[in-house]
């Protein structure tokens, strides 16, 4: 009766970055050979190899992220306005510009911390 030898921790994880590695070279040449122009697989069988040009391409924002957040902050803010006038003017029963007065909060915070 032969005992099989239970595999240690470091030959089962040798094994598994062994099956890793090969998959993610068979993906990553997948990729390249999907990714390269035609010209350059008919050169490559061919045994000649074009020079791999890799271009250098800096991303000029049009929009900047500062100009984003403002912008975005200042939508949120109008929301916010428009969603008060139609809450106060058309849902409830007053004037949609009265919800822009201190006096219309003054008496809303009244009401809310009214003691017994």
């Amino acid at each position: 009766m032969s005992m099989q030898k239970n595999p240690t921790f470091k030959g089962k994880y040798n094994s598994f970055m062994k099956a890793w590695k090969q998959l993610w070279q068979s993906k990553q040449q997948e990729t390249e050979a999907h990714n390269e122009p035609s010209h350059y697989n008919q050169d490559k069988e061919n045994g000649k190899q074009t020079p791999n040009k890799k271009s250098v391409r800096l991303r000029v924002r049009i929009f900047p992220i500062w100009l984003r957040i403002i912008v975005t902050l200042l939508f949120c803010m109008i929301a916010l306005v428009v969603g008060l006038m139609v809450g106060y003017g058309v849902i409830g029963d007053g004037s949609p510009l009265d919800v822009l007065k201190i006096e219309t909060w003054q008496h809303i915070i009244d009401i809310v911390t009214k003691s017994k």
